[in-house]
């Protein structure tokens, strides 16, 4: 069960494995019952890194049948726990492909305090070539790897293959709703709502806090534009998608409470391999989780969150930009990415 819950199983499925390592060790279910908490109802371990199990089974009476004919029932309890091998700053998704997480061409990347993840079991899962330079404490992947040069370890003494699945952060929240077409003007300041068809933004440009959906089309953002807004987040639907041109400049940043906290950038789960292409510059800040938990995200150019404070969660990621990456953004609203570590018995 614990296993389970570090790999991001749902409650049923980590019922039904807990289940069924019960009935191979002996508990007969007949008559019996099994209980899963999470996290534990009490304990030293109530946490959302530990499942509670408690097994019944009803024995028949043998000696003390001469008093009572009634069964009796048994109960056990035990705790399992993963502890955390750390937090990432970037997470690929996908299960099976190849260079799931790359950093090619003339990539420069620097991650404190945060590591990378991927979670394709392929042999070449994570992947650093051509004149790339990549510094970061540890890379995790399910797979392998494969590493021509460039890659700076400064925690770990390799990268960690074969490694446990790490869990989608945001892999609750929900889509927002397609609302009713903007049909207005687009002016200097920028009002939440559903944009049919793209939103190409040009000039200076003050977004207002809140939920743009670019439903079809393409959002554009066009050279020399000047883009800022606190509290904002782009959710790409029916098809949409991005065109940041990098001699733009864009300084936006995610709610920090609420439903859509630490999202900067969202797209629809359902446009399954979609690619998606974010360019900036040395003044761009995209203070937030850049998140297409169903496609492809290619990073170019120089660009970062404010402090470092961005993450990249997609179900594949193609960098080739310069950034550095940072898990100390309390204040940012986005999500832990926990880096699963080891399972074991707490009580």
């Amino acid at each position: 069960a614990a296993m389970g819950l570090r790999s991001g199983q749902t409650n049923s499925a980590i019922t039904k494995a807990a289940s069924t390592d019960a009935a191979k060790n002996g508990w007969r279910p007949t008559g019996g019952a099994i209980v899963v908490n999470t996290p534990p109802t009490s304990g030293t371990h109530q946490n959302t890194n530990s499942v509670e199990i408690i097994l019944t089974e009803v024995e028949q009476r043998y000696f003390t049948a001469l008093f009572s004919r009634q069964p009796v029932p048994v109960s056990v309890r035990a705790v399992g726990t993963f502890v955390s091998s750390g937090t990432a700053c970037m997470l690929g998704l996908d299960k099976a492909r190849s260079n799931t997480v790359q950093f090619w061409g003339n990539a420069s990347a620097k991650f404190q305090n945060c590591n990378i993840v991927s979670n394709s079991n392929a042999s070449d899962s994570f992947s650093v070539g051509g004149s790339a330079n990549v510094t970061v404490p540890c890379v995790s992947t399910v797979g392998g790897d494969s590493v021509s040069s460039g890659l700076h370890l400064t925690s770990c003494t390799s990268v960690t293959t074969h490694a446990p699945t790490s869990t989608d952060p945001y892999a609750s929240v929900p889509a927002p709703p397609v609302g009713s077409c903007y049909s207005g003007a687009i002016g200097s300041t920028l009002s939440p709502g559903t944009y049919c068809g793209g939103l190409s933004l040009s000039g200076n440009i003050t977004m207002d806090p809140g939920v743009y959906v670019i439903s079809g089309g393409t959002l554009k953002i066009n050279a020399s534009a000047n883009v800022s807004g606190a509290g904002v987040m782009f959710y790409l639907t029916n098809g949409a998608q991005l065109s940041l041109n990098g001699n733009a400049t864009m300084n936006i940043s995610a709610a920090t409470t609420g439903t859509y906290s630490g999202l900067l950038f969202y797209g629809d789960r359902t446009m399954a391999y979609a690619s998606q292409t974010i360019n900036g510059n040395a003044s761009s800040l995209f203070t937030g989780a850049v998140y297409f938990p169903s496609q492809d995200i290619r990073l170019l150019g120089n660009f970062s969150g404010a402090g470092g404070c961005m993450q990249v969660i997609a179900d594949t990621i193609y960098y080739t930009g310069s950034s550095t990456f940072t898990t100390n953004c309390v204040t940012s609203g986005m999500a832990t990415i926990t880096v699963p570590g080891a399972v074991s018995l707490a009580e």
